[in-house]
């Protein structure tokens, strides 16, 4: 590896090593290959294309999918003191052009621009320019799997970046994402036309995220109850529908949580201006859709709550994968039930996506299920869909079946109960119907259909609701039965029943966890965590002096963050202030030594990070 990749490590961004394959990527690209880098959030995926773009010749050029995360990306280069701007519609004519000049003059080492910015016959002949100057160094495609036609965040603009390999074939191309199955990494490849691009991916494994997944039983006292462990903190609350976000976010702010909404149905600068303020401001709860959230570079987000299913399990590592990117302990919590998967498969069945596309989506939906229904480690599950395959009886220590493993239990009874049911109504209804019938209910409806005097009207009136639905929730994700969507949910029988229903072989479920069962409990059961610094060392516990030095350095990055008008964490990170907070220099040459205090911020924020060490 090349020493001068090393210096720029240490003494621009102030990291005394490089982690994973962070070498072997910026030799690579820096050499003038063609990569694939497959890393999780929080990985340091960044540096493996800004240390090239500063190795290399001329402008790297950028792609990025959103506005806001240009921004925030430009805005923690330049205190890096690294020549890096932004085109995109948020700047005026005027100035647009003076960043195009700026370019061509070599003034900036790094641009990010939007696809669709990039493919247009303008920009083009701009890079071109660049091209025949000898000033283009290398393309980032950050968010690739943004491309996949597969995928939960398909862009169509990604589709036409296949144009950089035929009209620059002498530039390097790096392509990165976060989340990406088998599948996906094959469709990247080939719309990306990265035929000979080295492949290098990184474990997905989030090791400080504490994954729970419960049965939707009273969604908002659950989410009451685990908002209450994270009081102060900010965190992501993702809802499906534009309706159920508005309508959450109301609700949380009168719980007097500070709560804002974000969904396409707002208004753009509304949507902006929540987006600044998540970002900026802490103890914010953001409620919103999926879209928001992609790229949102935002260390301190504490946890995120899914409050329906989530349409993959890539989806799912995506968005969850939004909290603890400083390596802080986390949480991750999925509420959900069976009329998620309903809608779910309606999506899918409904779409006017070909055959092919429709039988993918079904294996993703069945994926998800497997993962939030199994009785084994979710995280061991979930890497395994990333193809990391664990160890027979793997255990992470750090997830819901780990702290409070769940048991299963012979409902053989009940599950030929609920499929007799279903056979016996005509396999016409959906479960909340057969459900009625099963606990004996009268209705008009029934009694109009004759299911009022049928064998199986109230042969499961002993067991409550909430009972049913789990039973019914889990002979679905067996596949004992499917969901019909053409016909309002109604439930057929699958072959697999039969040898149900004929007694030749145990119905075995999954034991449901008591709902009021709180994250703090599973803390204690587990004990305190340390938390791990960008080493991937544990940190040292702060003393209480520690603690208010710590506060009192996180109120000056607060009154420096506005003076600058950049999120607090642009400034400096957490895990900095605390490992200042923790050693006290009590000069710059001290100071220096910490890991993430490079050159230019030493250089601007030395005297007085000193000063307030001092005292």
């Amino acid at each position: 590896m090349s020493t001068t990749a090393l210096d720029i490590l240490k003494t621009t961004f102030g990291y005394p090593s490089f982690r994973g394959p962070q070498a072997d990527i910026i030799d690579h690209v820096g050499g003038g290959g063609d990569a694939l880098v497959l890393m999780p959030t929080g990985g340091g995926k960044s540096l493996c294309y800004q240390i090239p773009a500063l190795l290399r010749d001329g402008v790297a050029i950028v792609v990025s999918p959103l506005i806001a995360l240009m921004q925030d990306q430009v805005d923690a280069l330049r205190e890096l003191g690294i020549a890096a701007s932004f085109l995109n519609s948020s700047l005026s004519g005027e100035e647009a052009n003076r960043v195009e000049r700026q370019m061509l003059a070599g003034d900036i080492k790094l641009l990010y621009v939007a696809p669709e910015r990039l493919i247009t016959s303008r920009f083009l002949d701009l890079l071109d320019r660049l091209r025949d100057d000898g000033k283009l160094s290398l393309f980032a495609i950050d968010e690739a799997h943004c491309v996949s036609q597969w995928g939960h965040d398909f862009r169509s603009d990604y589709l036409e970046l296949a144009v950089l390999a035929a009209r620059y074939p002498g530039v390097p191309r790096i392509a990165l994402t976060a989340t990406a199955d088998a599948l996906t990494r094959v469709e990247i490849r080939a719309r990306l036309k990265l035929d000979d691009a080295r492949e290098f991916v990184s474990s997905f494994d989030r090791p400080n995220i504490r994954y729970l997944i419960t049965e939707r039983v009273d969604e908002r006292a659950q989410l009451r109850a685990f908002l209450r462990e994270h009081a102060g903190e900010s965190g992501i609350v993702y809802c499906l529908s534009r309706k159920k976000v508005d309508a959450t976010a109301d609700w949380l702010n009168a719980e007097m949580t500070r709560a804002l909404p974000y969904h396409a149905g707002m208004d753009q600068e509304v949507r902006r201006r929540n987006q600044s303020r998540f970002l900026r401001e802490e103890g914010i709860v953001m409620v919103a859709t999926i879209a928001f959230g992609m790229g949102i570079d935002k260390p301190d987000v504490r946890f995120v709550a899914h409050l329906d299913l989530p349409k993959s399990v890539e989806g799912y590592y995506q968005e969850t994968g939004r909290a603890g990117r400083d390596g802080d302990e986390s949480e991750a919590l999925m509420i959900y039930g069976l009329a998620d998967v309903v809608q779910q498969r309606r999506f899918i069945e409904q779409s006017e996506a070909s055959e092919e596309f429709k039988r993918a989506g079904r294996a993703k939906l069945d994926a998800l299920l497997g993962l939030c229904e199994t009785t084994a480690c979710r995280r061991g599950r979930l890497l395994a869909y990333f193809g990391e395959t664990q160890p027979e009886g793997y255990a992470c220590g750090n997830c819901d079946t780990c702290l409070n493993p769940p048991q299963t239990w012979d409902a053989t009874e009940l599950v030929r109960m609920a499929l007799s049911a279903i056979y016996r109504t005509g396999q016409r209804y959906g479960a909340t119907y057969v459900i009625e019938v099963l606990q004996g209910k009268t209705t008009t409806q029934m009694r109009d259909r004759g299911h009022d005097t049928s064998p199986v009207h109230g042969i499961g009136k002993d067991h409550d609701e909430a009972t049913w639905r789990n039973v019914f929730r889990q002979i679905v994700t067996h596949g004992w039965a499917e969901i019909d969507v053409e016909a309002y949910g109604a439930l057929h029988l699958t072959p697999a029943a039969r040898p149900i229903l004929r007694g030749e072989v145990p119905a075995l479920l999954r034991q449901q966890l008591a709902v009021t069962a709180t994250t703090k409990a599973a803390k204690a059961k587990r004990g305190a965590k340390a938390k791990v610094g960008k080493d991937g060392k544990p940190e040292a516990e702060l003393t209480s002096a520690d603690e208010a030095l710590y506060e009192k350095l996180k109120a000056w990055r607060l009154d420096t963050a506005r003076e600058e008008n950049v999120p607090a964490f642009v400034i400096l990170h957490d895990s900095v202030l605390r490992e200042i907070a923790r050693s006290r220099p009590r000069d710059k040459a001290a100071l220096s030594t910490i890991s993430g205090i490079g050159e230019s911020k030493l250089a601007r924020f030395g005297e007085a990070v000193v000063g307030i060490v001092s005292g």
